[in-house]
């Protein structure tokens, strides 16, 4: 073997071992075969069974780029699920709920007036813990908005796969889901004033949930 051939030859070998060592560095050493996370906590929603009322408090906001749509009115219903399925001893209880309507809708933009259209099987859903972590998962498409007027413009939420927007669930009397600034994927088409190049919507809305089985009881989210 030549000097020359030598040389390449350790080069590549230094340089091999280099990377391998950067992995090496780069990846966590974990006990066992499967790294896992912590696992989620005890959860338990009541009372079972008992239809449930989420009414907007406040406003909602729908932001994709620069431009806002403020709606006044936002209803869903759904059902806890019936026991024993209202407690899940390591995760979140889920449930389905109504596509939530949205009303009394407006924009940013002076001249401009916006709808929002909402379809398919919308869910819920409680984990335990300090916050109560709430999740709203929006089906395939089934969130829409179009505005009309100087901007001709259609956001479609959650536009290739379900999107969960994220907040937190407080106890009380009544109970209230609360998302601040929850991010959910969108696609944005149309012409001159519409925000195409947003990817991803900011949702902000307050919930107040009422137990309509027995408007005296109250939902809870337990451990």
């Amino acid at each position: 073997m030549t000097t020359g051939t030598r040389s390449r030859t350790a080069l590549r070998t230094t340089l091999a071992l280099g990377a391998a060592a950067g992995l090496a560095l780069a990846t966590p050493v974990v006990a066992g075969a499967t790294a896992q996370g912590p696992l989620a906590g005890s959860t338990t929603v009541t009372p079972a069974g008992h239809a449930f009322k989420a009414a907007l408090t406040g406003k909602a906001t729908l932001k994709a780029g620069s431009v806002t749509v403020t709606c006044s009115a936002s209803v869903s219903t759904g059902s806890v699920p019936a026991a024993p399925g209202n407690h899940n001893a390591a995760g979140p209880v889920s449930n389905t709920i109504s596509a939530p309507t949205f009303t009394s809708c407006t924009t940013s933009i002076p001249g401009v007036s916006a709808t929002v259209t909402t379809s398919g099987t919308w869910a819920v859903s409680m984990q335990n813990g300090a916050p109560i972590v709430g999740s709203m998962t929006v089906p395939t498409g089934g969130l829409v908005v179009r505005t009309s007027g100087l901007a001709s413009c259609t956001v479609t939420a959650a536009p290739t796969a379900p999107a969960a927007a994220t907040g937190t669930w407080t106890n009380g009397a009544p109970p209230a889901l609360a998302f601040a600034g929850a991010a959910v994927p969108v696609k944005v088409v149309g012409g001159f004033g519409c925000p195409t190049s947003a990817t991803t919507s900011s949702f902000t809305a307050t919930y107040l949930v009422t137990d309509t089985t027995d408007p005296a009881q109250q939902i809870t989210v337990t451990g």
